[in-house]
């Protein structure tokens, strides 16, 4: 049986896109494979899936071989890493390991979703050693955006792979431990079968600032404005809180907290330490008793979520806080791709009140927590893998990471998307198969396909509205009055001042009386031509074509 072993990695998502990781490792013979699931990320809609919650991968593979199914191992507690847990454990059913911070937002985002389920979490910390079915699994710390962050070297009879998961070389982390080379180097001299690596900054030059070097940074921006200063900054990242934190603290300003998903990182951060040596935060009581040049805020909607505080802030909604001219706005993170248009409504809204903005491209207020060019080759020279696989990324990542491994020395690099199987032992690295995969979405407390969720209708809603029409036939199949007609998200006129409902009433008239009475009682005919009327008497009138829904009753 051993002989005939594989080991296979598959990942389901996270490559040939930014977000919703999520990794499948397999070993054993084709028909008897094990499973470990690596990482359970979400990602968040787009304007083209109006409505939508969040974007899951689409795990019906490994749903078909629960029984192997032998456990889930989180790397760190990034929504795009982590964030899928709660809606996906149900249909997965399997432990869960995960480290202390992580399993500590993972109950307090329990606690806030009513209905959520309790996933069995198994603690592991940094450094440590377990296994689960064929693997055993070692953490190595490294360095990111987020405490405890972890890469995984996943050990089985056909070698050692390790997965790096999101990771940095940080010489000067706010929140340790450093990156640990030595163990990495270890593994290297002991002889690595495959590298799976972080591809996000694959195509950046050179090496990341420091996290403590943008502390430095924000502490002289705090110290040199005149008025309040806002900073927005990606709540998961506590070392940047911290950083803001203490440099309100060295300016000798108080630290005001708003936004939901801060109060909660910050609360599980407290519980483990993190935040420890800083001064209490102030309450958003207090606000108007603290002199502005006194008053630091950190706030959410870093990202242009119309719903977080910063975007509250810029249309004065909050009852308790605001912000006048003079005041400083910084935004201490990254613009995600698709999010510039909401981002820079919400900047032109702060600088018409009178804020000054500041950006990553006017000062270092924000440094990426993914490896650039020089820090990738490090850990190629460190691990020396046979085998290299780009993840991690959208095409153009993963193109330039293959392309680093390769001229780096990398005997096989190994270019793989999304539901691509990819075997990395025995023999050389190989795609053997194509599985299953895709997206499906959060929708309210209900999770399915596009088709299943109404996505794709309820996309038509939003570019040409809707038209109900109800059809009443006598017993002599005449109309009995005219139809009723009620149209949502519709234009009220056409180009000469009629109205389109008063157009396409008469289409649908129009549309029953040019069938003959005898073929009336057939009435899915008859709502079927009145449809097509009434769509047409829209189209000609306005341009579009409503949704039509028609009701016919004798």
């Amino acid at each position: 049986m051993a002989d005939k072993a594989e080991l296979v990695f598959v990942p389901l998502g996270g490559v040939g896109e930014i977000g919703m990781n999520f990794a499948l490792y397999g070993y054993g013979p084709p028909d008897a494979r094990e499973w470990i699931v690596v990482d359970c990320g979400v990602t968040f809609p787009d304007s083209g899936l109006p409505g939508v919650d969040l974007v899951l991968p689409d795990i019906r593979y490994i749903e078909e071989d629960l029984v192997n199914l032998k456990g889930i191992v989180i790397t760190h507690a990034h929504e795009d890493h982590y964030g899928a847990l709660l809606d996906l454990w149900p249909r997965l059913k399997a432990p869960c390991w995960m480290t202390p911070f992580a399993a500590g937002l993972l109950e307090a985002k329990r606690q806030s979703e009513s209905g959520s389920p309790l996933v069995p979490v198994i603690i592991y910390r940094a450094g440590e050693t377990f296994t689960v079915g064929p693997f055993r699994i070692e953490a190595i710390p490294v360095t990111h955006s987020i405490p405890e962050p972890v890469s995984l070297a996943i050990t089985t009879p056909a070698g050692t792979v390790i997965h790096t998961g999101d990771w940095k070389i940080d010489p000067a982390p706010e929140i340790g431990p450093l990156t640990n080379e030595a163990r990495f180097r270890a593994l290297g001299e002991a002889g690595v079968l495959a590298l799976i690596c972080d591809s996000t900054n694959a195509v950046r030059e050179g090496e990341s600032p420091s996290e403590q070097a943008v502390g430095q940074s924000l502490k002289k921006l705090i110290e040199d404005a005149k008025g309040r200063v806002a900073v927005t900054t990606f709540s998961s990242n506590v070392g940047r809180i911290r950083s803001i934190a203490e440099a309100a603290r060295d300016a000798g300003r108080k630290c005001l907290v708003l936004g939901r998903s801060l109060k909660r990182v910050i609360s599980v951060a407290t519980e483990l330490g993190y935040m420890d040596g800083l001064p209490e935060f102030a309450d958003e009581e207090d606000y108007g008793y603290i002199a502005r040049e006194n008053l630091v805020v950190i706030c959410t909607g870093s990202q242009g979520e119309p719903l977080a505080a910063l975007a509250k802030l810029s249309r004065e909604e909050m009852k308790t806080v605001s912000l006048t001219a003079g005041d400083t706005v910084i935004f201490s993170s990254r613009t995600i791709p698709g999010n510039e248009k909401a981002i820079l409504e919400i900047k032109n809204r702060l600088i018409d009140l009178g804020m000054k903005i500041i950006e990553d491209a006017d000062a270092l207020v924000h440094v990426s927590g993914h490896p650039r060019r020089a820090e990738l080759r490090r850990m190629y020279e460190w691990t020396r893998p046979r085998i290299g696989v780009p993840v991690h990324g959208e095409a153009a990542h993963l193109v330039a990471q293959g392309s680093l491994m390769a001229t780096s020395g990398i005997p096989e690099v190994a270019q793989l998307r999304n539901g691509d199987m990819l075997r990395l032992s025995p023999g050389t690295a190989q795609i053997i198969d194509q599985v299953p995969f895709g997206r499906i979405f959060k929708d309210g407390k209900l999770i399915g396909s596009e088709e299943a969720m109404g996505i794709r209708s309820r996309r038509k809603l939003s570019f040409a509205g809707h038209v109900a029409v109800n059809v009443v036939l006598d017993d002599r199949y005449e109309l009995a009055d005219d139809p009723d007609l009620v149209a949502i998200g519709v234009a009220e006129i056409d180009a000469r001042g009629e109205l389109l409902e008063d157009l396409m009433v008469d289409a649908a008239i129009g549309a029953v009386d040019s069938i003959p009475r005898q073929r009336r009682k057939d009435l899915d005919l008859v709502q079927e031509a009145v449809r097509r009327a009434v769509r047409a008497a829209a189209n000609d009138a306005w341009g579009k074509k409503p949704l039509v829904t028609v009701f016919v009753t004798r």
